[in-house]
């Protein structure tokens, strides 16, 4: 299994469309077996080709701080389960995710006028 979280300097960026890399971590027998930095792309992030990006590279999971539908629609439609309400430092929260202790918010970003995720 492979879990992507939006990360800002080791930490989880509460703003998935703008953060500055992915962490991923590559999960084997429920521990954390290898990582690894993905640069974010440029713009929105249920405007880019991140979903497709992150698909390729086999992630499953997304943890995540706040996230706008638009982006949890696309991402769930490549197959990736998000978490939404998810902080604190990147490994720290894997290895939550790993014990069971983390539950998705359910709750969604609200969108701008332009369709654009929120910004914090």
């Amino acid at each position: 299994m492979k879990i992507a979280v939006p990360t800002k300097e080791s930490k989880v960026d509460d703003h998935f469309g703008h953060c500055e890399s992915y962490t991923i971590y590559t999960i084997e027998d429920n521990s954390i077996k290898g990582t690894e930095s993905l640069p974010s792309p440029q713009g929105c992030g249920c405007k880019s080709n991140i979903a497709s990006v992150l698909q390729e590279k086999g992630i499953t999971v997304m943890l995540a701080g706040s996230m706008g539908n638009g982006a949890l629609n696309v991402l769930s439609n490549h197959g990736i389960k998000v978490y939404r309400g998810c902080s604190g430092g990147t490994k720290e929260l894997v290895l939550d995710f790993l014990s069971g202790k983390i539950n998705d918010s359910g709750e969604a970003c609200s969108a701008h006028e332009d369709g654009h995720v929120c910004n914090h």
